[in-house]
Parts: C-alpha cells; sequence; structure tokens
C-alpha cells in the first residue's frame, strides 16, 4: 500500500504512519485478511493477547494476522484521525482530519466486550476515555 510506514508507535507496539499527506474524507486504505467466523477467531485467539481481527456487520471476522497490508497497524487513540466504514463487507480507512507525512494514524477501535477486562487505552490524547471499549 502506498503512503504507508510501519514503525514503532509511542501508542502500542508498532504503528501505521502516513509516508504522504492525506486529506479529510481521503480512503487511506483498506483493512485486508482472511474472512473467518466469530468462533473461528476465537478458537484461533482465545489465548493470544494480541490479533489482528476487525468485526464485520455480517458477524464474519476479517483475520488480518498473516496479511502484510500495514493498515493492520493502525493503533486506537480516543481522538482519532481516521475512521472505518464498512461497504459492501470490506472495511475502509478513511482520514477524518488533515494528515501530514510522519503522523501516526489512528480510529477509535469502539470495541465491544462481554468479559470483565476494561480493554485499557493508551493513546495519551488529551481527551483519552481510559478504554478502547465504545463510548457509552
Amino acid at each position: 500500500m502506498t503512503g504507508l510506514l510501519v514503525m514503532e508507535s509511542a501508542i502500542e507496539g508498532r504503528g501505521c504512519y502516513a509516508a504522504r499527506s492525506f486529506e479529510p474524507g481521503e480512503i487511506v486504505g483498506e483493512y485486508t485478511g482472511e474472512r473467518i467466523t466469530d468462533d473461528e477467531a476465537e478458537r484461533r485467539y482465545a489465548h493470544e493477547e494480541k490479533t489482528y481481527l476487525f468485526l464485520l456487520d455480517s458477524g464474519m471476522c476479517i483475520d488480518a494476522m498473516h496479511d502484510p497490508n500495514p493498515i493492520k497497524y493502525i493503533n486506537h487513540c480516543c481522538e482519532p484521525n481516521c475512521e472505518s466504514i464498512e461497504r459492501d463487507d470490506r472495511i475502509f480507512i478513511r482520514a477524518v482530519k488533515p494528515i501530514k507525512p510522519g503522523e501516526e494514524l489512528t480510529y477509535d477501535y469502539s470495541l465491544e466486550s462481554d468479559d470483565d477486562d476494561p480493554l485499557p487505552c493508551a493513546c495519551g490524547s488529551k481527551n483519552c476515555r481510559g478504554t478502547m471499549r465504545e463510548e457509552l
């Protein structure tokens, strides 16, 4: 994917960075990977701390664990510069703010969870809500 770099992140592990400018509304890229069921995702990653899964409205998941696409390295942020949008069972990442070269790309994961895991956030933004869970 052109225009993107993967480097160490101050937020978490590796991050996805802009190698060029992006304007609000511009598609940064597509989240790609193997299509699997939610049950298969649970089987594969029940004991893993880090996954690269994106749950689709259909209930299927995109498993990017072994996909080379740098989009999977976009970290969560409570004040993101991108958003995820679903179209026809595909996930696209779109800029919501002007993004300069060298800036880390982020979007709000808005995770849902049935367990007691607080899913802590490490984004460090001024208005961090302290969790990657969806806003209440």
